[in-house]
């Protein structure tokens, strides 16, 4: 268990969070960045999988890749992470949903996870597996983020450990 006894388990447990929190982040600004500049193309994509109603398609569309990049930022910052890591297991699961529904269902598209995505050409290859794989395994760095979210680095562990005592006191109570 990474939270062992010693002080080698908690040092490990943060090293390991700080590592996970930062991929994450990195794999989030990617994706939403690579995506903005391409609303239609994010249009294209989120209407090949065939799943939402057609007046759900442009709000999600154009709202998938500030969500994204908002996740980034979080992580990177360290600023709500367990909470961002919660919405990026539950945004990892949608993905891996929506992708084997697609599979399941015989359609051949690209995913749009890095780039704007859509219906195949007849003979292109889909890659569903590598992708459900990819996003399963970042559902399980997401999962245990949420369970060690105190990593170094993070505007949340500044957070916790609040004003300086004798700063919340005033100059005088630092004297006595």
């Amino acid at each position: 268990m990474i939270t062992g006894v010693g002080p080698a388990g908690p040092r490990m447990g943060r090293v390991l969070s700080t590592i996970v929190r930062l991929g994450l982040a990195a794999l989030w600004l990617a994706a939403g960045l690579f995506k903005i500049g391409d609303p239609q193309g994010m249009v294209r994509s989120v209407r090949a999988f065939r799943i939402l109603p057609e007046p759900l398609v442009h709000p999600v569309a154009y709202a998938v890749p500030f969500v994204e990049i908002a996740l980034g930022l979080l992580l990177l910052a360290g600023l709500a992470v367990r909470v961002s890591a919660a919405v990026s297991a539950l945004l990892l699961a949608a993905y891996i949903t929506a992708i084997a529904s697609a599979a399941a269902r015989g359609l051949r598209i690209d995913c749009g996870c890095f780039s704007s995505g859509g219906d195949l050409t007849a003979g292109a290859p889909t890659h569903y597996t590598g992708e459900i794989v990819r996003d399963g395994l970042l559902l399980v760095a997401s999962a245990l983020l949420v369970r060690l979210p105190a990593g170094a680095l993070t505007v949340d562990r500044l957070l916790e450990r609040g004003p300086h005592p004798q700063a919340a006191e005033g100059p005088e109570a630092a004297r006595s």
